[in-house]
């Protein structure tokens, strides 16, 4: 970690317009976002699969070494950037991040057998160039490594499970076909329990991971749109490891608000970016 961590929100939200580019969750929460009619369930997962080849990708890397085998990946898979096994310090973390790993290829799996012919490939995915850009935009240093070690493996763990989260809550209230949001939910409560081990993990680091975990969120909360949604680690000197409505429901997020994050834009009608260099595959690609 570096001293940079120790910055306001203000500075931290200053970085991002700098960038163009930020990350995560943060105070008041407005109602659900509103999703377009017109989407279909097939397209819905198309999109999630996207999300978990990155998911997937990055805690196979982080502890194996390695990423998704190529049966897993498509017939044209795009190219994975960055990424290598961490050393864990701490048998346990280690332990949580290779079930995570377990976690995210069965979804991958999941989603590519329950789609079939119509699944789509591996996206490109950039991890060097979309970590930098988000260490940067929260005050992270420019030398932020996510696979440096493993409280920072963490933290970029925690980018990704708050907005699958998000996005999987934002979905159950679209999807017409039972059995697909019987999968949706099913799913959306193993990446809540993935986020409620990453932040709490986060939490028990101390002062300065707490720090961490808010700029980042911070910086989340600036390119999602135009409110305040996204919450920290800690909120009024409490911990806050359960991001929610004062009525204790997680909020949602729509594909335009997840793709703001991982592209890292806050502009409209972007198709690619940050994380996605060459975009994502499937009809929900552009912000």
């Amino acid at each position: 970690m570096q001293d940079a961590l120790h910055l306001s929100r203000r500075q931290s939200l200053q970085g991002l317009v700098v960038l163009g580019a930020g990350a995560a969750l943060g105070g008041i929460v407005r109602p659900s976002p509103v999703w377009a009619q017109d989407i279909s369930d097939e397209d819905i997962f198309r999109f999630a699969l996207n999300l978990e080849y990155m998911e997937a990708e990055y805690y196979l890397r982080g502890t194996t070494g390695k990423g998704i085998d190529a049966a897993d990946a498509g017939s044209k898979p795009g190219d994975v950037v960055g990424g290598k096994q961490v050393s864990f310090e701490t048998p346990a973390i280690g332990e949580f991040m290779q079930e995570v790993a377990e976690n995210e290829l069965a979804h991958v799996r999941f989603y590519r057998k329950t789609l079939g012919t119509n699944a789509v490939d591996r996206p490109a995915i950039d991890f060097d160039a979309g970590f930098k850009a988000v260490a940067e935009a929260a005050g992270l240093g420019a030398d932020f490594d996510p696979f440096g070690n493993e409280t920072n493996f963490v933290l970029g763990g925690m980018l990704f499970e708050d907005v699958g989260v998000t996005a999987y809550a934002g979905a159950a209230t679209v999807l017409k076909d039972k059995d697909f949001l019987a999968a949706a939910a099913g799913i959306l409560a193993v990446e809540a329990y993935h986020m409620g081990m990453a932040r709490s993990t986060l939490y028990r680091k101390g002062e300065e991971a707490w720090k961490a975990a808010n700029a980042v969120s911070d910086a989340r909360d600036k390119i999602d749109g135009s409110e305040d949604d996204d919450q920290g680690i800690q909120v009024d000197g409490k911990a806050n490891i359960v991001p929610s409505t004062p009525d204790a429901i997680a909020f949602t997020r729509t594909p335009r608000e997840v793709l703001r994050i991982v592209y890292l834009t806050d502009k409209d009608g972007v198709s690619k970016g940050g994380f996605y260099p060459e975009g994502m595959n499937g009809t929900l690609k552009s912000t």
